[in-house]
Parts: structure tokens; C-alpha cells; sequence
């Protein structure tokens, strides 16, 4: 089905947005950004954000590649899933798929942080995806580890929903208030922006997925445990990561043995903000090394 395109809007920053589903089944709405020109390169974020986590490293990004930053359903400007449509890994991964070759795109680079990072380890396990980079991807905890992160989440989630908009607005304009929203997922969070800081907030307030995903997340299935053959994967790891501690990344190498483990330095669970050089750099040497 071809994309629809929406006008981009200075409330919505997601430029367009693709449908997708055939055959009976229910249709399923996906936003996107897409900027540059080259090999296609797909980016997914984690749970709770949006495509604009991505911002950081794009222009970069899209000088070498036709890049699409998505936003996950039920996340951003995506809305949530129609009504029987599941959250779990073997739904949304086809989605993926589907969205890329409603796009016109084959078999993407495909780049993804937390949530979006076991996303595109599954889509190169299925074979939609030319190579994976995966930074502090989900999929590679322990029960322990999983309580911990899932409540973590859980307080970020509640204190956005009690938070009143004038008071996050107040919040962002200082450092220590964008310490205080994002310290857990940032290492550096005054490098956040206030506007940033406040969308992501609202998004993460918003998301009609959070729940759902957060469930599925529970299920064995939801942990990754197979081997990715054949394609480029690197794993990047932030040694200040408080969400996925960095030791799961050790997991991950001994699940794929054939990937690359990179040590992100001085980054958070979202490293793209925390040192967008070193993200672009690390996510460009695995497209290339297809080459």
C-alpha cells in the first residue's frame, strides 16, 4: 500500500505517516521522518520515546543514507494498535517489514536503541534487514534485571502523567531540571534541549503502546536467544547505562557471537544524545562493513 503523505506541522514534527495492512486485516498507521539519499537505513527507538530520539545523529545520518526514523506503534505520532492487533514481537516485526516495502525500500540498514534495538536484531534474525546496529538493545536481561528496568519505566511514566505541563515547562528551561525529567536515560542531560526535553516527556506521558509493550515484555518469548548469521551486527553498550545495565551486552555478544561489542563511553541508555559523534560513527562502520 503506498505511503500517505500528512503536512508537516510545528506541533508534529513526523512528516508522513505509512499504512499498512492488506488482506483483510486491520489497518495500521506508522509516522515517520525521512531525510537524505543512499542505501535505505531504518531508525527505531525504545519504549516511551519517539523518532525524535534520533535527532542527534540524522543530519549526519542522512548525508550517506536514505534514512527513515519511525515512530513504533502506539508511540509518538503513531497511534496505538487496532483492536487485536498484538504488541508482541511477532506482529511488529512484520509491521516493520511492511512499512519498508510500502516505502520502497528492501532490506534497510536497520538501527535500533532499547525496544528498537531488539526490533532490529528480530528484523536481521527474519531477514528484512542488510545489517543491525543495536544500542543497548532489550531482549537480554535477567528476571531481576527486567523488574528493575520495568520499574524504572514505570516511575518515569507515572511522574510525566502527574507532571502539569507549566511545571515541565519550568523543569526543562534549567539543567537540573532536565537532570532531574532524564538523568535516567541520559548521561548528559543538559545537553538535552528544553523544547526536546519537554516533547519527549509528553510523548512518553501519551504513549498508548507503553502498557501493552511493557506486558508483552514479559513474556519468554520477548527474550532474544538466537544467533544472527550472515548479516553485520554490532551491539553498542553505554557504560553509564542505569536502565539495561551494561553487563547484558556481554549476554548479547554470547548470544551472537559473530557481532561486534562496542563500549560506548561516557553515554547513557539513550547514547545518541550522549555523544552523537561516536554513535554516527559506530552505526556507519557497520553499514559499510557490508561493503
Amino acid at each position: 500500500m503506498p505511503a500517505v503523505f500528512t503536512p508537516q506541522t510545528p506541533a508534529r514534527r513526523s512528516a508522513s505517516v505509512v499504512e499498512v495492512g492488506a488482506d483483510g486485516r486491520p489497518t495500521v498507521q506508522l509516522a515517520y521522518e525521512r531525510r537524505g539519499r543512499g542505501e535505505p537505513m531504518l531508525l527505531l527507538h525504545g519504549i516511551g520515546h519517539h523518532w525524535q530520539a534520533w535527532e542527534p545523529v540524522l543530519t549526519v545520518l542522512a548525508g550517506s543514507y536514505d534514512v527513515i526514523a519511525l515512530d513504533l506503534p502506539g508511540f509518538g505520532d503513531s497511534p496505538g494498535l487496532p483492536e487485536g492487533v498484538s504488541y508482541g514481537l511477532e506482529s511488529v516485526v512484520p509491521l516493520l517489514a511492511e512499512a519498508c516495502a510500502a516505502l520502497g525500500v528492501g532490506r534497510p540498514h536497520v538501527v535500533g536503541n532499547s525496544l528498537g534495538g531488539l526490533l532490529a536484531l528480530e528484523m536481521g534474525l527474519h531477514g528484512s534487514a542488510r545489517s543491525v546496529t543495536a544500542l543497548s538493545p532489550a531482549g537480554f536481561f535477567t528476571r531481576p534485571e527486567r523488574v528493575y528496568a520495568y520499574a524504572v519505566l514505570r516511575g518515569m511514566r507515572a511522574g510525566a502523567r502527574a507532571l502539569p505541563d507549566p511545571v515541565l515547562s519550568l523543569l526543562a528551561r534549567t539543567a537540573a531540571g532536565r537532570a532531574t525529567l532524564t538523568s535516567t536515560i541520559y548521561a548528559r542531560p543538559g545537553r538535552r534541549s528544553a523544547d526536546a526535553v519537554v516533547a519527549e516527556t509528553r510523548a512518553l506521558r501519551q504513549a498508548p503502546g507503553f502498557a501493552p509493550v511493557l506486558a508483552e515484555g514479559q513474556r519468554p518469548g520477548a527474550l532474544f536467544s538466537q544467533d544472527v548469521p550472515d548479516i553485520p551486527v554490532t551491539i553498542g553498550w553505554g557504560d553509564r547505562d542505569r536502565l539495561l545495565l551494561r553487563r547484558q551486552g556481554i549476554r548479547a555478544k554470547r548470544t551472537i557471537p559473530g557481532a561486534r561489542l562496542v563500549r560506548l563511553r561516557g553515554c547513557g541508555h539513550v547514547p545518541m544524545n550522549d555523544d552523537p559523534a561516536t554513535v554516527a560513527r559506530v552505526i556507519t562502520d557497520t553499514a559499510r562493513a557490508l561493503a
